[in-house]
């Protein structure tokens, strides 16, 4: 099946399959908040990017293997209604950026700097510190070696523009700021974009818009 990213809450897991890894979305909660499930093919070893919400979902998705980790992309409670029953079922690590930390209600076991790699299995993921949504949002950045990089965003980036800033001209400064320097500026046009809500796109798809989502501050 070709993976297309669209998923609903109560619905199937949609499977992106790469050659190193296995990402596994799908969608969960009242907010329909998306969880990806990343699998090293070559260990087995596998990490939970947001805890957000339907922890039975979320561990049926696991399955036997468990995880070894589980990253929350930031602190908005949307994001960890199901941290603490998927963190006790699993015994998994928890990562989450140094400056959201305080503000998620599960111990942070590995605060989270900007460039910092977290490994699952022989796979490496790259953080990036993202403000303005939050203090300290991170997004993760897989550089597949046999394709395009694959960028898990959290809040910061969705198809048409940044994650909300609630009107702060400020705080909307410094997201889209970060997200032009850190990703746009960085990454290449068919980076594959995997939200924390909705469907998926492409930096190359919302390059072009830049400009415009700067000029109507949001």
């Amino acid at each position: 099946m070709t993976y297309s990213g669209a998923v609903r809450v109560g619905g199937p897991a949609d499977v992106h399959e790469l050659a190193d890894l296995m990402i596994s979305k799908v969608a969960v909660g009242p907010m329909d908040n998306n969880a990806y499930l990343l699998r090293c093919r070559a260990t087995g070893e596998q990490l939970l990017i947001d805890a957000a919400n339907d922890p039975e979902t979320l561990l049926q998705l696991i399955g036997d293997d468990g995880i070894a980790s589980v990253v929350t992309t930031h602190r908005h409670g949307d994001h960890w209604q199901a941290l603490e029953a998927v963190v006790a079922a699993t015994g998994a690590r928890t990562f989450a950026g140094r400056y959201d930390a305080e503000g998620i209600p599960v111990a942070t076991d590995v605060p989270v700097e900007d460039g910092d790699t977290i490994e699952v299995g022989r796979v490496s993921l790259t953080a990036r510190h993202l403000v303005g949504h939050t203090p300290g949002s991170i997004a993760l950045v897989y550089d597949d070696p046999h394709g395009h990089p694959h960028l898990f965003t959290g809040d910061c980036l969705f198809p048409g523009g940044v994650g909300n800033t609630h009107k702060d001209p400020k705080a909307f400064a410094s997201l889209i700021d970060d997200v032009e320097r850190k990703l746009f500026d960085q990454l290449p046009d068919e980076t594959w974009v995997y939200p924390g809500h909705g469907k998926d796109t492409t930096l190359g798809d919302e390059r072009p818009h830049l400009p415009e989502w700067r000029a109507r501050g949001w």
